[in-house]
């Protein structure tokens, strides 16, 4: 009957982990205040909708969302990234109850408390000590800063999210010893830049179990890595210091997985973009760290037919591609964001040409993926459980983050259940996933 008294809200959730953390936080909130979550339109007293606004896609994604929200709810709030932009949302839906910007947690709650005050029960307003999670219970994102200080062409973030401003070491390590007490397996942690961890602040020292430690990516990754859990670094800048992470890796400290978006090859197109442009630079450091850390799997992502992009700047690509040989590789069609630089440059790039660029990448890219997986073959792989059904499991290596890299595919076996650790033997490969057996303990 508790839970009959309670108000109803429904949550949609969309764009990157990013958002996805933004989301639990602010479920954790309402539920903490007694508000019942529910999977249906139907179900819900008002319905939250937290958007993206990266790319046009994302936009009309957003947009899709909050209309059908309205017309199977009524009642509805919008956050997110393309609450920044706030008269897009009010000349489509003028009726939306709310409209906020992203990571605007306080500003979201205090408009639920408006329209569908909380009705306080002692019952439901009890909460997991790791909060709500829209994860699976075995892995977990956990932000570590807000924001950019970096300005790339075809990038609006810093203009959606602001300028970076890092979370206290000390609350990052607390949320994190949380969740891994609560049972979470893998940590992966997220920022719109991971390297720069700390700049804003100075690298100044914070407090953790009562130690003194910097707020700074090398002293945390190296905290985290004491928790016992898989820890996995996205949205990685190449700055110089991450090469100091590259030995925790090699330690066990930190899975050997590195996200680092490189978004092209060509120095020029680089520049344009204001990105880092030393290519030798890139695949050297590459090779050192492959030197040190021989398991590294490295994840990218390129954009093709950014605007002025000639045939030799593309070739200039598929070559780097070659050499440097990534393990995981994420490519996007250049695609105008309304209020990103790169729109103003001259000899924008046909979309036709664009589209073949892209077959073109792609094509070099599972070639090479598919050696790199082949060459798994007959090795033993620590694995992460995600699912275990009747017709068999779903799991994932070290080198595979969830939702965007490879699965493992393994036969049925007695007593596995979601979130283990096993060893398989890999007995197969294409060019995304492995297939594998259990090896007995």
């Amino acid at each position: 009957m508790a839970s009959e008294k309670a108000a109803k809200i429904g949550f949609v959730s969309l764009g990157c982990p990013k958002a996805l953390v933004d989301s639990e936080r602010i479920l954790t909130q309402l539920r903490a205040e007694g508000y019942q979550l529910v999977p249906t339109y139907q179900d819900a007293d008002l319905v939250v909708v937290n958007t993206c606004g990266f790319i046009d896609s994302a936009v009309d994604e957003s947009l899709e969302a909050i209309g059908e929200a309205l017309a199977e709810n009524g009642r509805v709030i919008v956050t997110g990234c393309l609450g920044a932009k706030e008269e897009v949302i009010r000349e489509r839906f003028p009726q939306v109850l709310k409209v906020t910007g992203p990571h605007a947690y306080e500003e979201v709650v205090g408009a639920v408390h408006a329209h569908l005050p909380p009705r306080h029960d002692p019952f439901t307003s009890l909460l997991p000590p790791q909060g709500v999670k829209l994860t699976p219970r075995h892995y977990a994102y956990i932000k570590i800063s807000e924001g950019c200080n970096h300005r790339c062409t075809f990038c609006i973030i810093p203009s959606l999210r602001g300028d970076l401003v890092s979370r206290p070491v000390g609350e990052v390590l607390e949320e994190a010893e949380r969740l891994v007490n609560a049972g979470v397996k893998e940590l992966l942690v997220i920022s719109q830049d991971t390297s720069a961890y700390g700049v804003d602040l100075k690298y100044r020292t914070g407090f953790w179990r009562g130690r003194p430690l910097r707020t700074r990516m090398t002293e945390l990754c190296r905290a985290l890595g004491e928790l016992g859990a898989w820890v996995r670094l996205h949205y990685v800048y190449p700055y110089p210091h991450v090469d100091e992470v590259i030995p925790l890796m090699a330690e066990g400290k930190l899975l050997p997985y590195l996200d680092v978006p490189l978004q092209h090859a060509s120095p020029r197109v680089l520049k344009a973009m204001r990105r880092p442009a030393s290519t030798e630079a890139t695949l050297a450091r590459i090779q050192a760290w492959r030197e040190i850390c021989p398991e590294l799997v490295i994840r990218s992502t390129f954009i093709v037919g950014f605007p002025g992009e000639t045939e030799a700047e593309f070739e200039e690509l598929l070559a780097f591609l070659e050499e440097a040989r990534l393990d995981r590789v994420g490519a996007f069609k250049y695609s105008p964001v309304e209020g990103a630089v790169a729109n103003t440059l001259a000899e924008q790039v046909p979309e036709e040409v664009k589209e073949e660029r892209l077959e073109r990448f792609m094509t070099l890219q599972a070639r090479i993926s598919a050696e790199k997986l082949a060459a798994k073959i007959g090795t033993v792989q620590q694995v992460l459980i995600d699912e275990v059904g009747e017709e068999g499991i779903i799991a994932r290596t070290k080198g595979d983050a969830p939702e965007i890299d490879g699965l493992v595919y393994l036969p049925p076996a007695p007593g596995v259940t979601a979130g283990m650790l096993r060893e398989a033997r890999i007995v197969d490969a294409d060019e995304h996933d492995l297939w594998g057996e259990f090896v007995e303990r």
